[in-house]
């Protein structure tokens, strides 16, 4: 009885790594880039899928990287703060799926357009591959790579490459590799963040940021 026990367990670990080899095959790890690539500025968001703040954050930055589309590179970085958010992981490795077929945004903004939806489901699985048919994914590289080690991987290391940086909750916001900050040192609002990014673009307008920065304290 224990050698055959022995040999299914050492047969189901097989087929489990052959499973997973599968899961990962053709992926490419990449950063989830918006706006201009190639641009000098460079504003990195660490956010979670099943974050509240976060999704009040979406549809804003959009605007933003749309304003500054040819001067501002926009990245999306991954910071499932699972404790609370116990569905944010598999919401990252499902929308990393998607960006392995060139969608990793429009599964974003469905993601978080719908997040009281799937973040209250027991299966949110069963949500995120509804969002895969209507964005039109082939379904059946989605169901594998949603599952694939690797990108489970590549969110993970995102958190702690945010750890490392300084990052304790979310949104949090990178101008150039730097924390973004309100003038008091705490959070700054979008609108600060929009004048940040249009300092960065054009240092004529820095003198200006300031100013508007002082003047929202005092208020």
């Amino acid at each position: 009885i224990g050698v055959v026990t022995v040999v299914l367990f050492a047969g189901a670990f097989f087929l489990a790594g052959q499973a997973q080899e599968a899961n990962n095959e053709g992926i490419e790890i990449k950063t989830q880039v918006k706006g201009n690539p190639d641009a000098e500025v460079v504003l990195t968001k660490y956010s979670d899928f099943q974050c509240p703040a976060c999704g009040q954050a979406a549809p804003i930055i959009a605007e933003i990287v749309e304003q500054y589309k040819e001067e501002l590179r926009f990245e999306y970085k991954h910071f499932p703060i699972e404790r609370i958010h116990p569905y944010a992981l598999q919401a990252g490795m499902a929308a990393e799926a998607a960006g392995q077929q060139g969608k990793f945004f429009e599964f974003h903004d469905l993601l978080f357009e719908n997040q009281a939806e799937w973040g209250r489901s027991a299966a949110p699985g069963a949500f995120f591959v509804q969002y895969a048919e209507e964005i039109g994914l082939d379904m059946d590289q989605y169901n594998r790579q949603s599952n694939a080690s690797v990108l489970r991987d590549k969110v993970r290391a995102e958190m702690t490459e945010g750890r490392d940086m300084g990052v304790s909750g979310t949104p949090a916001f990178f101008l150039n590799g730097q924390l973004m900050r309100g003038p008091s040192g705490g959070n700054p609002t979008y609108e600060q963040i929009t004048l940040q990014i249009a300092a960065a673009i054009d240092p004529s307008l820095a003198s200006s940021t300031i100013q508007s920065e002082d003047e929202s304290v005092v208020g």
